[in-house]
C-alpha cells in the first residue's frame, strides 16, 4: 500500500513506518506543505529501480554513441519508424 504522510509524522513515527515498509511492503509518500518531496520505499524495490536506473543510463549513453554521427533529422526519422513498428 502507498501512502502519504506529512514530514512531521514520519520524523516522529520513523520506527514504526519502516517497520511498515520492511515487513508489510508498504511505501510512504512524504509530503512538505502538501506537496510530495519524497518517498521510503523497502530497499528490494530501491535497489530495482536503482538497477533499472543504471541499465537506462547504459542504453542512453550506447545510444548516444551510436547515433553521434547521424544527422538529426536522419535520428528523428529512424527513432519515429521504430516508434511506429512497436506500436503496430
Amino acid at each position: 500500500m502507498i501512502r502519504e504522510a506529512p514530514a512531521m509524522t514520519i520524523r516522529q513515527n520513523l520506527g514504526e513506518l519502516l517497520n511498515e515498509i520492511r515487513y508489510r511492503g508498504d511505501s510512504v509518500v512524504i509530503t512538505k506543505s502538501g506537496k510530495p518531496v519524497a518517498a521510503l520505499i523497502d530497499i528490494e524495490r530501491f535497489e530495482r529501480l536503482r538497477t533499472l536506473d543504471e541499465e537506462y543510463a547504459r542504453l542512453r549513453g550506447d545510444l548516444n554513441q551510436a547515433f553521434s554521427k547521424v544527422p538529426p533529422d536522419e535520428g528523428m526519422a529512424v527513432i519515429d519508424e521504430a516508434v511506429r513498428s512497436a506500436r503496430g
